[in-house]
């Protein structure tokens, strides 16, 4: 190894940002080179994952009568949540704060103050972590699923084909660690375009296996009010279970602003991610409308958890197994996409504390025979390892892909898709008390709190009966 190049190598993600001509200076302009395309390939890689799988079981729950309804309502939520969250990336030069708001927890520092954003940190972080359990979980059941298809092809449907899913977590694991040692967001778009487009292929695969099994049955099967449960209660545990399920389903209101802070402007930053929004809400929400209601209308009250890992579809097999190597490629660009965030705010905060730090700061050369050099950090490696190993740990611990997505989006989807957004927008337009605007507001702030307490009540009951069974 090299002398040791004390050059930081941070994500400018999360570091604090002053004025555009104080940018300038630095050259951190240079950083920001993103467009439209790019921002949709973050947002489909962020957003249209690991919960598109879920839908059909979740239309399944709600019944048509609010299965589709509801996909569309928690879609027009997420427009309106990111369309004044893009709108809070630039505050105006006073005593709020900098011109440029690179992170969601700068953003809830710079209007609602110190006390807010570390509430907003931990619910970030938090939120953030989660996506990357749950998408290990996902992960290793589409592996594990590849495995079944195969037996199932050579020995029959009713062949007692089982494998462990902690072995699939662990190797999956093993690559994230790998994975992860990309320094940042400006270095991983072509991961997100390729995980993008593997989200596109196993959708469609998904659509057209559930549209070809409706058309073999004959009719579009299912109810206006849903799956039967045993008693009332049981029901409402799973209408509000399949509510929490397409609430994680969404909302990528926690990686917004950085992907808004990689676009290069002219035209403004704002402009442009409210396009790119806008255009792959519609997409994602295509897509969960097609994958959720086929999934339903083919297999009824027999809808897996899983589109692709249920096994409704056992043939043809190979199609089963693509899909499922699809799955698997997205969701490592996708553990990225929600890991970057918080590998740069823990690097950034460790970098400023102890900058005479060569374990912290200091970068080795290293080089790879007929490959390239690469520059190793030790605390990125040492904390990225630790961070990936204790994902992999929790998945491990509690494998319930329906149940953990349900949690995770009940928990995160009010405070952070709803909440935080409406309050900084009031603050940043200086929203009269009372007005017609301030009304509107609120009633959307408090009806969807309804909405997340409800999901996060019966995704964690879920979760708790699936444990102890």
């Amino acid at each position: 190894m090299a002398t040791p190049n004390r050059t930081q190598d941070h994500s400018p993600l999360l570091k604090p940002s002053h004025s555009h001509s104080s940018d300038e200076e630095s050259g951190f302009l240079s950083h920001r080179t993103g467009t439209i395309w790019t921002a949709i390939a973050h947002i489909i890689t962020g957003v249209m994952g690991a919960g598109v799988l879920s839908l059909g079981w979740s239309l399944a729950q709600l019944g048509w009568f609010f299965g589709p309804p509801a996909i569309v309502v928690f879609a027009a939520t997420t427009v309106v949540s990111t369309s004044i969250l893009s709108d809070c990336y630039r505050s105006p030069h006073s005593e709020y704060g900098p011109d440029r708001n690179a992170s969601f927890t700068q953003a809830v520092n710079c209007y609602l103050g110190e006390k807010n954003q570390k509430i907003c940190a931990v619910l970030l972080n938090e939120s953030l972590y989660g996506n990357d359990i749950a998408y290990t979980i996902a992960t290793a059941t589409s592996m594990r699923a590849i495995l079944k298809s195969n037996c199932y092809h050579e020995q029959g449907h009713d062949a007692a084909c089982s494998y462990p899913d902690s072995i699939y977590m662990l190797l999956f694991g093993v690559v994230q660690i790998i994975m992860s040692q990309i320094p940042n967001f400006h270095d991983m778009a072509w991961l997100s375009v390729v995980a993008a487009i593997m989200s596109f292929a196993y959708s469609i695969i998904g659509l057209g296996l559930g549209f070809a099994k409706v058309i073999a049955n004959g009719e579009i099967m299912g109810s206006i009010g849903g799956v039967p449960a045993a008693s009332a209660t049981d029901k409402v545990w799973l209408v509000f279970q399949g509510l929490g399920d397409i609430a994680f389903a969404y909302p990528y209101s926690i990686i917004l602003l950085e992907i808004q802070d990689m676009l290069k402007s002219p035209p403004s930053e704002r402009r442009t991610m409210k396009k790119a929004s806008r255009s792959a809400i519609v997409i994602t929400t295509f897509f969960y409308l097609c994958c959720g209601s086929f999934g339903y209308a083919a297999f009824e009250n027999n809808t897996p958890g899983n589109l692709l890992t249920g096994f409704g579809f056992y043939e043809p097999y190979w199609l089963v197994d693509l899909a499922n190597v699809c799955v698997v490629l997205h969701l490592v660009g996708g553990y990225q996409v929600f890991g970057q965030p918080v590998f740069a705010l823990v690097e950034t905060w460790f970098s400023e504390r102890y900058p005479d730090s060569n374990f912290v700061n200091a970068f080795y050369q290293l080089k790879v025979p007929s490959l390239t050099t690469f520059q190793l950090n030790p605390f990125r490696l040492c904390f990225r390892t630790i961070y990936v190993v204790s994902t992999t740990g929790i998945a491990m611990l509690f494998p319930y892909f329906n149940e953990v997505l349900g949690v995770l989006g009940a928990l995160n989807f009010w405070p952070l898709v709803v909440y935080f957004p409406v309050e900084m927008y009031s603050v940043q337009k200086k929203i009269v008390p009372w007005s017609r605007k301030w009304v509107a507001l609120k009633a959307f702030n408090i009806g969807c709190f309804f909405v997340s307490a409800v999901g996060f009540i019966g995704s964690l009951e879920g979760l708790i009966t699936a444990k102890l069974s």
